[in-house]
């Protein structure tokens, strides 16, 4: 089959839900500027006590369009091997029926496939290279100039001016015609498919760990984003205004983001292990490595959902987060992203299996 449109990628998602007890139809609360309403999946077993939940999201780039067809495919092969009391094959990568129940029966897991379906719309009909949401708000009338980036538009170093050396390479704008498409909106959260993603972090409380799928580099990323990872000195930390205008050089002395020795060890890990699998059905190679060895960002998913129980005082859950880049270029000819799908599914379920063992 081809690339699903935005109608197949809901009703992929409602099908499943109607069609399995194990899973369940989760709305999101508010439609996006074209007027539509979202839904994800919940998917896990039921059982008295409450789950720790695994939350993984795509097509917030509207141009990549694969991140829906992984995670559709993802929570349909897991929902068909728990029914049928099957393993699952990827290739040169398999998962026994055990292993694919201990999955649903030890975690929810939260899919949401198509968190920008305005702009993925667009994309496949007007300007496959789309990349943002389609909010005119901040345009002037001006066509290139519609839309926020997505993944720059989180509560995380939104002050890019502040908070970075004015030599570092952040990819982000806050000019809304910027060319790369990177622009930031005009203050965090201003759009509702970020507010979307926060209200599910909100609403699935127990989440400890996340998974935006993105393309493209082969590369699984975890934090931080921001700047060289180091657990030596607290007091470095994005918090800390003493280091503003410090942040994101490469390899230099001025400042690297602190993280605990054991979410950098524990991240690193899960990362590994995703790569493994991946590797496994194909032969792929793909790289684990913190966000920032691929370029200095701000205002990302996983930066800000990682920095939430650091913001919070610890009262917010800890999540370990993550952001998937598959493939070598946005939209690959579908018989090579049927592929992708098998290689990026092997390394989620075996993500899953990591975190919760």
């Amino acid at each position: 089959m081809p690339y699903l449109n935005i109608t197949e990628v809901e009703s992929g998602v409602t099908s499943l839900a109607a069609a399995f007890p194990t899973a369940g139809l989760v709305e999101l609360p508010e439609p996006t500027f074209e007027g539509r309403t979202c839904h994800a999946l919940r998917i896990g077993t039921h059982r008295r006590e409450p789950k720790p939940a695994v939350v993984l999201i795509g097509g917030a780039h509207a141009r990549e369009w694969g991140s829906c067809e992984i995670l559709v495919n993802f929570a349909a092969d897991l929902l068909h091997a728990h029914a049928d009391g099957t393993g699952l094959v990827y290739g040169g990568t398999s998962f026994t029926s055990t292993q694919v129940s201990s999955v649903l029966d030890e975690a929810d897991l939260i899919v949401f496939p198509l968190v920008n379906p305005d702009g993925r719309h667009y994309s496949q009909t007007v300007d496959p290279m789309w990349r943002r949401n389609r909010n005119p708000a901040r345009s002037g009338g001006d066509p290139d100039a519609v839309g926020v980036d997505l993944n720059r538009n989180y509560d995380h170093l939104f002050d890019f001016r502040t908070a970075f050396h004015p030599s570092a390479p952040v990819r982000v704008s806050d000019n809304p015609a910027d060319s790369d498409q990177v622009y930031q909106g005009p203050e965090p959260f201003s759009e509702v498919e970020t507010r979307n993603v926060r209200w599910l972090l909100d609403h699935f409380s127990r989440t400890r760990w996340f998974v935006d799928v993105h393309s493209y580099t082969q590369k699984m990323l975890y934090v931080w984003g921001d700047d060289q990872n180091q657990s030596v000195d607290p007091a470095k930390n994005f918090r800390n205004p003493l280091f503003d205008g410090k942040r994101g050089l490469k390899d230099d002395q001025l400042y690297a983001e602190f993280i605990e020795e054991d979410d950098a060890d524990d991240s690193a890990v899960l990362a590994e292990r995703f790569c493994e699998a991946l590797k496994g059905v194909r032969g792929k190679e793909y790289t684990p490595e913190p966000a920032f060895d691929l370029y200095p960002t701000c205002g990302t998913s996983d930066d800000y959902l990682y920095a939430r129980h650091i913001v919070s005082g610890q009262e917010e859950e800890k999540i370990l987060t993550f952001t998937v880049e598959w493939g070598t270029e946005f939209q690959p000819p579908w018989p090579e992203m049927k592929k992708v799908v098998l290689d990026v599914d092997a390394g989620l379920v075996q993500f899953c299996l990591t975190a919760l063992a």
